[in-house]
């Protein structure tokens, strides 16, 4: 035990006062004659005792009442655990992920108590001490020290944020600035990951926020039946949604909005702790559209709307390569002018750098690839797009397998051989055909080239050897494109092969949606100028930091500014194209770590936990490790206890 005012000990002589006029009776003695005192002897001695046992139990409450009374005003104290004077910068994390919206009691958020506990640290600590305030934004006030009152007013302005930081980017940000860090979570478990361990100088405090646990259901995900659709074709939208509670959601009513305008509505029940699938139907949709999917669940619900942009390019760029002048099959299919741009150009006559504006390239009849067209192929297939190679009558099989790896041979199959029926469960074929028949017509092929036994080709003839096939971006067919070979170009499935190979070289120009702990965002950029920066416009107009390389424009996502919701990429006077972005679905998963379980992933001995459940607690804690526990309040109640002991032996005791 310390003391604040240890010189008021020296009150304690006070303690004589009592004894003093305990041992010396100042009173004049009045002295009574009796004619005889036979009768009183014996009650006098009984009666002396009493009193004495009085005087000493009042002499004894009087010096208790001295004695605390000086301790009180000498403000005793137990020593602090941990020494506040020699924290010269504090570092406090304030974890405002949207997990921290759930709620600690009725009336109050985790985030509203995370703040509190930061602001009581810094009202604890000295005038003269510095803070970083560190949130899941990263923002840029957290860079330099603040002074207390600078700390305080940037407390006042944390709201929550849509950003998730694991445990190891929360540790590498702090360790910039070393210092003593507070780290105020609720410590959930999807985003903690494994960290590397702390280095054993760092003080670390961690100050856990107990939350409800409360029952919650999100979208896990949303994915189209048919990736490879056109503008305007019938599709179909799955959206995932997923049930964390233990007991069974009936009844959750889900709703997607198209542009601000509903499209649809759907109940659904889903088990508890599993996944249930729900699907809306898109109809006749072109260009760039805006969907919303919400649904009302309490008491989280900051994850109840899920954002994705539905991305439909006006046209498909289409590139033919042929060795002649002579019109082919294949302008005709592209011939649609209001789904395709195409090009037709002959080997002696091509511009190399087409290439990589094309979604589709087909080589048409092409014997042997060159160098330079093998080159600029292999940037097109880097850049996003598709090739599809239709082999000449005397193939050159080195050039060929110069950007094909099947195992090409060289062969003449001059009886045509049919084709077997699509396996319709491939999702290459996803809402090509009405009726699925047994009794489609099906075309034949005399082979020039083969690679073997290919069980994921697209078409196969009936003996089992593959007619299309795919590896990766690239497409091959088994024979020329000519009457002399095949009548595949007059067959009823030329068209919607032709079609979904061409979409196929649009399907990742952009995704559905992006989450926000993505760090880059990828963008076609083929034809952008060099030099003009892209702009994003959503809820807030900004220019991300980006940069291009091989045909594509990537975005360090600036998580500070971007917030979930709809966001147009603009490059003037053009919009390039529309992004969604949701909350990591991770922040949907409420459970938190075992304190234990933190420690030892941090893996540091300096390392305590403040066990305090509230605010108040807290506080109470905080004051014991740094300022010590005061006792003068105990003294001061026992001072007054021993007094009013002292005036109820005077009062009472005969």
């Amino acid at each position: 035990m310390s003391f604040g005012y240890p010189q008021f000990l020296w009150a304690w002589v006070l303690l004589a006062v009592p004894i003093i006029i305990h041992l010396f009776n100042f009173r004049k003695t009045i002295r009574v004659y009796f004619s005889n005192t036979k009768f009183l002897k014996q009650v006098k001695e009984e009666t002396t005792q009493k009193r004495k046992l009085k005087q000493w139990l009042i002499l004894a409450s009087r010096l208790l009442f001295v004695f605390f009374l000086v301790l009180a005003f000498a403000l005793p104290f137990l020593p602090a655990k941990e020494n506040s004077a020699g924290l010269r910068t504090v570092t406090l994390y304030v974890d405002n992920s949207f997990s921290m919206s759930a709620a600690v009691t009725e009336k109050n958020r985790a985030l509203d108590q995370a703040i509190r506990m930061a602001q009581e640290i810094v009202d604890l600590f000295p005038t003269n001490t510095q803070y970083n305030l560190l949130t899941n934004d990263f923002a840029p006030f957290s860079n330099t020290p603040k002074t207390k009152t600078e700390t305080a007013d940037l407390l006042a302005q944390v709201r929550l944020s849509p950003v998730s930081r694991t445990a190891d980017e929360i540790v590498h940000r702090a360790a910039r600035n070393p210092s003593t860090l507070f780290w105020i979570s609720d410590f959930q478990k999807s985003t903690f990951g494994e960290p590397k361990k702390i280095d054993s100088l760092t003080s670390v405090h961690l100050l856990p926020i107990p939350t409800e646990q409360n029952p919650n259901v999100f979208v896990d995900t949303v994915f189209l039946q048919n990736p490879f659709a056109i503008g305007g074709e019938k599709n179909s939208v799955t959206v995932r949604l997923q049930n964390q509670s233990k007991k069974k959601k009936e009844g959750l009513t889900v709703k997607m909005n198209i542009n601000g305008v509903q499209a649809a509505t759907s109940t659904i029940d889903i088990e508890a702790e599993s996944t249930a699938d729900i699907a809306f139907d898109l109809i006749g949709l072109k260009g760039n559209n805006k969907v919303v999917v919400s649904f009302n669940d309490y008491p989280v619900s900051f994850d109840n709307e899920f954002y994705f942009a539905l991305s439909y390019s006006k046209k498909i760029n289409v590139l033919e390569i042929k060795p002649g002048t002579t019109a082919t099959y294949i302008e005709k299919v592209f011939g649609n002018k209001e789904l395709f741009t195409f090009r037709s150009v002959t080997t002696s006559n091509l511009n190399y750098s087409l290439l990589g504006q094309a979604d589709l390239v087909v080589i048409n009849g092409v014997s042997r690839l060159d160098e330079p067209l093998i080159e600029s192929i292999q940037l097109n297939k880097n850049s996003g797009g598709s090739v599809l190679l239709l082999p000449g009558a005397d193939p050159d099989i080195a050039s060929y397998q110069k950007i094909i790896s099947l195992p090409l041979a060289k062969v003449s199959v001059h009886e045509p051989e049919e084709l077997d029926k699509p396996d319709f469960h491939n999702p290459f074929f996803a809402n090509i055909f009405e009726e699925k028949s047994a009794a489609m017509a099906m075309p034949k092929a005399s082979r020039v080239i083969e690679w073997g036994a290919d069980r994921s080709a697209i078409l196969h003839f009936k003996n089992g050897y593959p007619f299309l096939a795919r590896q990766g971006k690239y497409f091959i067919l088994s024979c020329p494109l000519e009457k002399t070979t095949t009548d595949f170009f007059s067959n009823a499935l030329f068209v919607p092969v032709m079609y979904r190979l061409a979409t196929h070289g649009k399907k990742n120009d952009l995704p559905l949606y992006y989450t926000l702990s993505q760090s880059e965002i990828i963008f076609p950029a083929d034809s952008l100028p060099p030099e003009t920066p892209v702009q994003w416009k959503g809820a807030e107009e900004f220019i991300p930091s980006q940069r291009k390389t091989n045909g594509l424009l990537i975005f360090d996502l600036p998580k500070d500014a971007v917030t979930a919701g709809f966001y147009w990429a603009v490059s003037q006077p053009d919009t390039l194209g529309l992004l969604a972005f949701n909350p990591d679905k991770r922040e949907s998963l409420l459970a938190s770590l075992n304190m234990d379980l933190v420690q030892q992933k941090l893996g540091s001995k300096n390392i305590s936990v403040f066990e305090a459940g509230t605010a108040e607690s807290f506080t109470k804690e905080l004051k014991e490790r740094y300022l010590g526990t005061p006792l003068w309040k105990y003294a001061v109640v026992l001072s007054l206890l021993f007094l009013l002991i002292e005036i109820l032996f005077i009062r009472f005791l005969k």
